[in-house]
């Protein structure tokens, strides 16, 4: 089990932090650091070069789910997502993953997160790149077949990761982030630049992990996708406005769409 902060670019880039390699079910540490609640939220507040960028945060993420982070661009899901895997400084109140405090070490084996950037060396092939990150990891051989499987870039394994597509770079990642099989994922809008049948095997995929038992927490500004989630966390100008289930935000709100729910949540208009 690992973490994989996946964030860099280029040759001279950073390749994150991972360590450790598995497979479900959970290993007796897995197993103690598991809870009903993957990751809780509370009072969260971050303040960033002198302006105040989450405001109070208060949000549970069941085990074995998968949650989707909704909202409009630079609402703050970003920092959201990188205070839980621990790389954003906390101005005050808490968050804690499994148990545990955001980023403490023995999380860096159960957390795995792909961010907006692609991290990919682009003077290396889908498969190089995959390889590379697999071996600082210790992570099976067989794992980079699985992975590059998963993100539907087989018949690309051997193209330099320079000539693919921003989607396509984007799905690099994702597999980088998928070795082994981390207890929570951690994916920071991991479906922009894809086209409608990808998006939908890649939500399949993200489906079969959670029934797995693996918590998945999911960014996305495209309200549409919140309907494959188990739950929803809205949030606007770093407030969560709602959490529920997709169906229950719509009857709280009494509309028919995602899209129509969140503006009446956001004006105040819900039933």
């Amino acid at each position: 089990m690992k973490i994989a902060v996946v964030g860099a670019t280029g040759r001279t880039g950073s390749a994150g932090r991972r360590a450790g390699a598995g497979a479900w079910p959970p290993s007796d540490e897995r197993r103690e650091l598991m809870t009903e609640s993957a990751i809780v939220a509370h009072a969260l507040s971050i303040t960033r070069g002198g302006n105040s960028v989450l405001h109070g945060i208060d949000c549970t993420i069941a085990t074995g789910t998968i949650t989707g982070l909704l909202g409009p661009s630079g609402c703050g899901k970003t920092t959201l997502l990188r205070a839980i895997i621990g790389t954003q400084r906390i101005t005050s109140g808490a968050i804690t993953v499994l148990g545990q405090p955001a980023g403490s070490p023995p999380l860096r084996r159960l957390v795995g997160y792909a961010s907006q950037q692609a991290s990919v060396y682009v003077d290396l092939t889908v498969e190089e790149n995959v390889r590379y990150f697999a071996a600082a990891v210790g992570a099976a051989a067989s794992d980079v077949d699985r992975v590059v499987e998963q993100v539907d870039l087989t018949s690309q394994r051997r193209e330099l990761a320079g000539r693919l597509s921003g989607g396509q770079r984007s799905r690099v990642s994702l597999a980088v982030a998928m070795l082994g099989t981390p207890s929570v994922l951690i994916l920071d809008e991991p479906t922009v630049g894809l086209d409608p049948v990808l998006r939908a095997e890649l939500w399949e995929l993200f489906r079969q992990l959670a029934h797995a038992g693996m918590t998945l927490l999911v960014s996305s500004h495209v309200m549409d996708e919140a309907e494959r989630c188990h739950d929803v966390v809205l949030m606007r100008q770093g407030r969560v406005i709602a959490q529920a289930g997709p169906s229950d935000l719509k009857r709280r709100a009494g509309a028919d769409s995602l899209d129509a729910a969140f503006l009446r949540l956001v004006n105040g208009d819900a039933a």
